[in-house]
């Protein structure tokens, strides 16, 4: 955001600025120049609103504020600072920039878009507004036009790192990952250090299937903004993967609940070299990995035990070199306690039974492309002789017209013993198909046209779960297709079922 005007006000007012009084406005407003300029994003905020407060009319007081705003990451604050100097200012391409990168930020791409094309009619060789525009465009899954104005952000400035990293997460969304990479690799070459190159590049590889490469750029991520928070220092060195034995391990469980099932099967693997593996993870899961023979486990709430050094949990395949030949546990490496799945096998009605995730946290960033709205799937038909259990948590789990199971599901380790009694599990890409694959148990997952790396490209089958059949939807948002699939299928199920001798059964017992 910052320009000559900036450089240029600094250079010619900073001896005035440090002789003048503290107090005063244009001593505030150069010093919050000079902030900007430094990088210190906040303090220029700080800075320029005690400016604003004494000079409300001066107007590059307000402009300034805007730019230091969005750089702090103040979007709520940067779009009212701009719309207060668009009242003034209306054919200002500048402000319209801000205001759309604000809106984006906020989550309101169309109203982004709306802004953005007004920034590009009035400057219309400005590549950031292009670049933005191409990114809101993408949030609104028109990803042949957010890739469009990627190149041309591209042509605009061809020394733009960020266009080309996002030109990378365009191209990986559609699905092109060797000119992702490529794309990605162009980002980075422009600044060594960019984060955001590294992260797109590490997804368009791990898509690709080309683990070792991906896991060895995901590394990145433990600079990048979402995730920095995960990576606290811990005391000792850092496990680099060499021979374990005779040490204690202590892996620090990251990111979402179905990433801990998901890179759990590798806790074995430092037990087998003769290691002792500790997790620290979520304590919902503490009671499913605490089941796995020869692997401790701790809540993150609890005080650290003793170790000899440590990793993060998703850099176990990067330092173990795994390549999609060598993933462990495909087969399933997880088990249910036995007493609580006799408790709900007790409960639960004869014949075959299908448990049905269609929706999942909605606090997920991506929630709304890889969740089904509820109005789809329901009323789910009734099938002669299978029955559907709900295995969806919190309001979702209401919309589907079976019996709300949440308060029983108290931890993985009951969803993991009810779903031990299940013999079908139906789920878009949440925890519980995870949890599902790393059971072993029979699973359709259900995904979105642009899926998450670790379902890799075109494959009905994953080397991650050797139990799940992958259904992907073929234009992004339309999910018609997979669930007619699904509904067709389950027909079939229920076929065999009748066929079997099973009798109907409609809905199951919530167990007391």
């Amino acid at each position: 955001m910052r320009d000559r005007t900036v450089t240029a006000a600094c250079q010619a007012a900073a001896s005035h600025s440090r002789a003048a009084d503290p107090d005063d406005g244009r001593r505030l407003y150069i010093d919050g120049l000079l902030a900007l300029r430094d990088g210190d994003a906040d303090h220029a905020a700080s800075l320029l609103t005690a400016a604003l407060r004494r000079q409300p009319a001066h107007p590059g007081v307000r402009r300034n504020l805007v730019r230091a705003l969005l750089a702090a990451g103040e979007f709520r604050q940067a779009l009212l600072q701009a719309d207060a100097c668009l009242a003034n200012a209306p054919d200002d391409g500048e402000l319209h920039f801000a205001r759309g990168t604000a809106l984006n930020a906020l989550d309101e791409p169309v109203k982004a878009c709306a802004a953005l094309t007004c920034a590009m009619a009035l400057l219309p060789d400005h590549a950031p507004s292009c670049l933005n525009l191409a990114n809101a465009w993408a949030d609104l899954d028109d990803l042949e036009a957010a890739e469009r104005l990627c190149r041309t952000a591209v042509r605009l400035d061809p020394a733009l790192p960020e266009a080309y990293a996002s030109l990378g997460y365009m191209l990986t969304a559609r699905g092109q990952t060797t000119a992702a990479i490529e794309a990605c690799e162009a980002s980075i070459r422009l600044r060594p250090a960019f984060t955001q190159g590294h992260w797109n590049l590490a997804i368009a590889a791990l898509l690709s299937g080309d683990l070792r490469r991906g896991f060895a750029a995901f590394e990145w991520r433990k600079r990048h903004g979402p995730y920095q928070r995960d990576f606290v220092s811990l005391p000792g060195c850092e496990w680099d993967g060499r021979n374990p034995a005779g040490r204690t391990i202590l892996v620090r469980a990251e990111q979402g609940l179905g990433d801990i099932i998901q890179f759990a099967r590798f806790l074995p693997v430092i037990r087998d070299a003769g290691g002792a593996p500790i997790l620290v993870c979520a304590p919902a899961m503490v009671p499913l990995i605490r089941r796995m023979a020869g692997v401790r486990v701790v809540s993150s709430f609890d005080p650290l035990p003793s170790f000899d050094s440590w990793i993060d949990l998703m850099s176990l395949p990067h330092v173990l070199g795994t390549t999609l030949e060598t993933i462990p546990g495909a087969a399933g490496y997880l088990r249910a306690d036995p007493d609580r799945a006799a408790a709900w096998r007790a409960r639960l009605p004869q014949g075959r039974k299908v448990g049905v995730a269609f929706a999942g946290n909605p606090a997920h960033g991506n929630d709304r492309r890889r969740s089904i709205p509820l109005d789809q799937v329901v009323p789910l038909p009734a099938l002669p002789g299978l029955t559907f259990v709900n295995l969806q948590h919190g309001p979702a789990a209401a919309g589907l017209g079976l019996p709300d199971l949440t308060a029983h599901l108290t931890d993985y380790s009951e969803t993991a013993a009810l779903m031990e009694c299940l013999d079908l599990v139906v789920s878009v890409d949440t925890s519980i198909a995870h949890l599902a694959g790393a059971l072993g148990k029979p699973v359709w997952v259900l995904l979105a046209a642009a899926p998450d790396w670790r379902w890799l490209l075109g494959r009905e089958d994953s080397p991650w779960y050797a139990s799940a059949r992958l259904l992907r939807q073929e234009r992004p948002g339309d999910w018609r297709g997979v669930l007619a699939e699904v509904m067709r299928d389950l027909v079939h199920v229920a076929d065999e079922a009748v066929a079997g001798g099973r009798q109907e059964q409609l809905l199951i017992t919530v167990p007391g």
